[in-house]
């Protein structure tokens, strides 16, 4: 599990989140329950990687970075989406499932009361 520091609008939060492998890249939470881990993906260029939330029954956090962490889109995604795509090209992406264990992240971002 790494702890990923990631920037937003002058502020700071630390994330802990697991590495995917190439296999995990295409699963991402898909099969998941909601008290999986939090996923980091990390591309060697950047891109406009867009996402889908087929087979996820859970909402969660999208956080797209740049290659110094700092934000460049964030997204909250619903179950069974199609197409969920940043703003702007980033070289990571955080996935952040709403549980109570993330509730202090989710807050950061989207406000207290929406887990």
């Amino acid at each position: 599990m790494d702890k990923v520091k990631i920037f937003h609008k002058g502020r700071h939060i630390e994330v802990h989140a697991e590495k995917v492998s190439v296999f995990g890249k295409i699963r991402g939470l898909m099969f998941k329950s909601s008290k999986t881990n939090n996923l980091l993906f990390e591309f060697k260029n950047e891109n406009n990687c867009a996402i889908h939330s087929f087979f996820v029954r859970f909402s969660f956090l999208a956080i797209w970075l740049d290659s110094k962490n700092i934000i460049v889109d964030f997204a909250v995604v619903r179950p069974f989406r199609f197409h969920v795509q940043p703003k702007k090209k980033s070289r990571k992406l955080i996935e952040i499932p709403f549980n109570e264990g993330n509730k202090q992240i989710i807050a950061f971002f989207v406000g207290k009361g929406k887990i």
